[in-house]
């Protein structure tokens, strides 16, 4: 399989909706609304499926905002190439932000090597939780809310932590949406970075993705994080498409 042969856009965004679910969500024609608590932008944003669903986007962008803060979220849309135009053009009429800028990386999946200390757990089992809380730095609150998405999650699933002298150094999550794996909540321990840890923890993952009859490898990653970039290139990940969220404005 070639890069040419890799699923289109909507494809991806599909997968990572199923892989990454909101706890509440409503769609709006081919506009999706997702809330979950406020745990991370994904999974609390409104999102446009189909370029071509443009009609009255101003009222949509109040109802879908409404929705979100009534839901005790910051409004947040997620942009992607599949955004209407229109809607493009009326956040940037209403004076809304561009944030994160980001990519979608993907690359066909072959079977991996897991690391001898690896661990696959699940979601919700505590010593998988006990190394995410650990290594990403988590107050109670923020577990709260981590862990009531988790439990929202109905598609093939896994955590993985990487131990080294009985301590997690590395972490992170893999779900299984249409035969594509998502990774998210990728961790290393910041005193162990440049020892191969995430590397060690992605093929720990991805070969048990592959087990599970996984074909293909997606994540998403800030641009402006070259390490991470640097990470999932050297493991065969390519460069996919862009995205970024909006957010409004300071008022003028």
């Amino acid at each position: 399989m070639t890069q040419s042969t890799l699923p289109d856009v909507e494809t991806f965004e599909r997968a990572g909706l199923e892989a990454w679910p909101g706890i509440e969500t409503k769609w709006d024609g081919n506009w999706v609304r997702r809330a979950a608590g406020g745990y991370t932008k994904r999974a609390n944003s409104a999102q446009c499926f189909d370029p071509h669903d443009d009609a009255d986007v101003e009222d949509r962008i109040i109802g879908a905002s409404s929705w979100l803060v009534v839901r005790g979220v910051k409004p947040v849309f997620r942009i992607t190439p599949l955004s209407a135009p229109a809607l493009n053009e009326a956040l940037d009429d209403a004076g809304w932000d561009e944030i994160d800028q980001s990519h979608l990386y993907a690359m066909p999946l072959v079977a991996q090597e897991p690391d001898a200390q690896g661990k696959l757990l699940p979601l919700l089992d505590p010593a998988f939780l006990a190394a995410q809380q650990k290594l990403q730095g988590h107050d109670d609150a923020m577990m709260a809310r981590m862990k009531a998405l988790l439990a929202v999650m109905t598609v093939p699933a896994t955590g993985i932590v990487i131990e080294r002298d009985g301590e997690p150094v590395a972490s992170g999550l893999m779900a299984i949406s249409n035969g594509i794996v998502i990774t998210g909540n990728v961790i290393t321990d910041p005193s162990r970075r440049r020892q191969g840890l995430a590397a060690a923890m992605m093929r720990t993952g991805l070969n048990w993705a592959h087990e599970k009859g996984a074909t293909i490898a997606a994540l998403n990653v800030q641009a402006d994080n070259p390490a991470a970039k640097a990470l999932y290139a050297g493991l065969g990940y390519q460069h996919q498409y862009d995205y970024s969220y909006r957010i409004p404005g300071a008022p003028k």
